[in-house]
């Protein structure tokens, strides 16, 4: 008998229980199956958004390669608004800007990629737009604007790649040790035969207008040193699927 009044007041405290707080369990349970379905909708919302965007960028490439800069211009514009700040985006603009060039428009070439440094891409494409904007600048014969352009940019995979675009741009202006200098840097970098052609670089130093043989420094590497440079990657940065930094 006593053991079947223990059994009900069991119940009975489970039932008083259940009462107090089955209703947390319950709310608990929902949530937690909520937040289930919204983090799965989230990532097939997601992957959708990446397949969209690269179906997106591919037909753009289609175009670049036939060279339909008008049906470019409206792809791009349209990654630029539904993919604002992806890779998309961003590789776009490289793309146009490279396109740009191609159809002698190098202003709507040099707009394109100060867009892109002005927009809130990765930093990995910001470093080759800067490059890209700075080759423009040197075709445009706006050399001090190189200058500005990448004078104090800290990168240490882009330093031999600025270094020597700011050489070209201090001989252009005709300062002599400027360039030499920046030229020196390049030739001193241990990643520089990775990025840039060294060899062309020490030619590039020969061709500078001579200087007294005390103010040459004694960095001055003789081309013989060198070793053979691989051409320059720094086209690496080409396929926007590394998101997931033309």
């Amino acid at each position: 008998m006593d053991e079947l009044l223990s059994e009900k007041e069991q119940i009975e405290q489970l039932r008083s229980w259940w009462s107090e707080y089955g209703g947390y369990i319950i709310g608990g349970l929902g949530l937690g199956i909520a937040l289930l379905g919204g983090y799965n909708w989230y990532e097939n919302s997601k992957l959708e958004e990446q397949l969209a965007g690269s179906s997106m960028y591919e037909t753009l490439t289609g175009q670049i390669s036939s060279g339909s800069l008008e049906e470019a211009e409206f792809t791009a514009t349209q990654l630029d608004v539904d993919f604002a700040g992806t890779s998309y985006a961003g590789q776009a603009k490289l793309a146009m800007a490279r396109l740009y060039m191609d159809k002698n428009r190098d202003q709507d070439a040099a707009d394109t990629l100060r867009q892109l440094l002005d927009s809130d891409t990765a930093e990995e494409l910001k470093l080759v737009a800067r490059s890209r904007l700075a080759r423009v600048l040197l075709y445009q014969g706006k050399a001090q604007e190189v200058v500005e352009l990448l004078d104090g940019q800290d990168s240490a995979a882009f330093a031999a790649i600025y270094s020597e675009l700011l050489g070209d741009a201090y001989a252009a202006l005709g300062q002599v040790e400027e360039a030499r200098a920046a030229y020196q840097a390049v030739l001193l970098d241990p990643m520089a035969q990775a990025t840039v052609d060294q060899q062309l670089v020490q030619w590039k130093v020969l061709d500078l207008a001579e200087v007294p043989a005390s103010d040459a420094g004694s960095d001055d590497i003789a081309l013989e040193d060198l070793p053979v440079a691989e051409p320059a990657v720094e086209d690496a940065v080409e396929s926007p699927e590394a998101e997931g930094s033309e």
